[in-house]
């Protein structure tokens, strides 16, 4: 059994060191494999970002006040929101927000003032660009902390609760550290798999992707710390191409041509992308599609790369998560070797 095994793993090196060898040996498989990977890690690095980091908003204050005056100075001191422009008139609101020009409006009303100084409620309007969700929600989540504070402060008195919070693995809430982990496992899954599902179509062997272009890129550019250990990194990635080699190999096998591997391909990628919870979390998915999900190696691999990398869990912490990529991959490698002994000359 041990000599068995000794001899898959010297088999599986040297099957290894050949495909590198065939990559770096021919320079069009060479830019197919590495210049889209380190084009798309510094575009998702930079692009997929949730954050509010700048938000422009527009003012209408017809108050005029002291107190209107103190309460849009909170906002243009967070150094979050900026006014790109006061207006006279609250119909010119919608058209900025339209035209893209800000995220945010806020008007404040003639008698603010007064009802202030009275006692009694005055209301302020915040109104978002509802076309990009995440901003809108975060723009008013940040608008209402701000005229809470300025409210506890008018009233010359402290909140009698405080809450003080903590982000683990992600202090700062950077949406950067939870993406780039994430588009590791995306990335090598779509070349992984358009690479295997080609080598038949194209009669020859081109080899798998190698995933640390992107570490690198997420640890030194963008400086996503790793807290975990590469040994269990590179064992969840070995398991996780094999199940997605298993996947092309199968798309390899049934297809006649490279159109219709692409066409495969690109059928395939986008509902295994969905389901795997790169963009929204598996648990908010109807109970149906969350079965689906355990037979996507996506969900699994990020899963393990994200905790990994981000928590610094063990592999006996993970194990669950690397039963179902092994099911995976027997299936999908055994069914690709019956397509290829039965379906091809």
């Amino acid at each position: 059994m041990m000599d068995d095994i000794r001899l898959f793993l010297q088999q599986l090196r040297v099957i290894c060191v050949k495909e590198i060898m065939a990559i770096w040996n021919d320079p069009a498989t060479r830019r197919i494999v590495v210049v889209p990977v380190i084009i798309l890690g510094f575009l998702f690095g930079y692009a997929a970002n949730y954050n509010l980091e700048d938000a422009p908003y527009v003012a209408v204050d017809e108050s005029r006040s002291y107190d209107s005056s103190r309460l849009l100075s909170r906002f243009d001191g967070t150094g979050l929101f900026h006014r790109v422009a006061t207006l006279q008139n609250p119909d010119e609101m919608g058209t900025i927000i339209t035209r893209g020009d800000a995220v945010m409006a806020v008007f404040i009303p003639a008698d603010f003032q007064r009802k202030l100084d009275g006692g009694e409620k005055a209301d302020i309007q915040i109104i978002t660009d509802g076309r990009n969700t995440m901003t809108a929600g975060l723009s008013s989540a940040y608008a209402a902390h701000i005229v809470g504070q300025f409210n506890l402060e008018r009233a010359g008195r402290e909140s009698p609760v405080t809450i003080e919070s903590r982000t683990w693995f992600n202090p700062n809430q950077i949406t950067r550290w939870f993406f780039l982990p994430g588009i590791i496992g995306l990335l090598s899954f779509a070349q992984v798999f358009l690479l295997a599902g080609l080598s038949v179509a194209r009669e020859r062997e081109e080899g798998t992707f190698q995933c640390t272009i992107l570490l690198c890129i997420s640890y030194f550019w963008f400086n996503v710390p790793f807290a975990g250990s590469l040994v269990t990194f590179y064992t969840a990635l070995f398991f996780y191409l094999l199940s997605s080699t298993g996947c092309g190999l199968i798309v390899s096998s049934i297809s006649k041509n490279m159109q219709q591997v692409l066409v495969y391909v690109i059928v395939f990628m986008i509902p295994m992308a969905l389901l795997s919870g790169i963009i929204t979390p598996v648990r908010n998915m109807p109970p149906f599609l969350q079965l689906v999900t355990y037979a996507d190696p996506l969900r699994f691999a990020l899963e393990l790369i994200r905790r990994i990398y981000l928590e610094g869990l063990t592999f006996g912490e993970l194990a669950w998560n690397f039963v179902p990529l092994t099911v995976i991959s027997l299936v999908t490698l055994t069914i690709a070797g019956y397509l290829f002994r039965h379906h091809m000359n």
